[in-house]
């Protein structure tokens, strides 16, 4: 992981970067309609784009819906690049911005084959099975800051 570059967006990277990661794990590689992956909430998220050399191989976005709520969403990893430790550096940018936002937690929705990966990072399940672009998924959650409870 140590040889690959990060850009945020806004900042130096492109949209174009995250898209096109995107559209090669989820569109294509999951069968998840245009419609759902492109949501229009692109404009207001912060992005993270991993590349080696010139080619974009991972992606997240946050938002923030409610204060002090940072939502990890669209975490997405080129499959050669898995288990490099791509989708663990994008997460650690993720929660890093969410507190310098002010979020006191984070909440996603995960695809249920990953809810290891995630586990590993410090989230946990805090709903039931549910369906998402056709694809079962759970919430997640994780505290961002230092001694707080679940609701």
């Amino acid at each position: 992981m140590d040889s690959y570059d990060v850009r945020r967006i806004p900042g130096d990277g492109k949209l174009a970067d995250a898209f096109e990661v995107r559209r090669s794990v989820f569109i294509e590689g999951q069968d998840v309609p245009e419609s759902i992956e492109m949501d229009g909430n692109d404009e207001d998220a912060i992005h993270f784009v991993v590349v080696d050399g010139d080619q974009p191989v991972g992606t997240a976005r946050l938002r923030i819906p409610e204060p002090e709520t940072a939502k990890p969403e669209r975490v997405a990893v080129i499959e050669e690049y898995r288990e490099q430790g791509v989708g663990r550096r994008l997460m650690e940018l993720i929660e890093a911005e969410g507190r310098e936002q002010g979020c006191a937690r984070a909440v996603l929705h995960a695809q249920t084959h990953v809810i290891d990966f995630y586990e590993k990072l410090g989230y946990e399940v805090t709903s039931e099975e549910f369906e998402e672009a056709g694809i079962p998924h759970v919430e997640m959650e994780k505290q961002l800051r230092a001694g707080l409870t679940h609701e």
